[in-house]
């Protein structure tokens, strides 16, 4: 993962705020799930309604958090208006997350199998 700037340790108490809210933001399943909807291309409302199976009113409420956050970007067009990524970083979050799940199962898995120490 490139970085860019320098995380200064320890963390100063507003950046912690910063971090901690940041994942306030992320801790919601269905903001997730716009997340990835909107990773191939931007879309509507509607249409991401219609890829997380979710109501409109749900939609708009969690959109509305993921714009004032910064992670979405919103555009006009026509009478709709138009979704996108605006913070790619957040997939490099989600691909280091899913790492660490994905490392933290197999150790379990070869615990429960019977390859792992007691």
């Amino acid at each position: 993962m490139k970085t860019t700037a320098t995380v200064p340790h320890p963390l100063p108490a507003p950046l912690v705020d910063a971090i901690a809210e940041r994942f306030r933001i992320l801790g919601e399943p269905m903001r997730i799930r716009l997340l990835d909807a909107l990773r191939d291309a931007p879309a509507t409302v509607q249409e991401l309604e219609r890829a997380t199976e979710a109501s409109q009113q749900n939609v708009s409420k969690h959109l509305g958090v993921l714009l004032r956050s910064g992670l979405v970007s919103r555009s006009k067009e026509g009478n709709f208006s138009r979704y996108a990524i605006a913070d790619e970083g957040v997939f490099e979050l989600c691909e280091q997350v899913c790492g660490g799940l994905r490392r933290h199962l197999d150790e379990l898995d070869a615990v429960l199998s019977g390859g792992g120490s007691r």
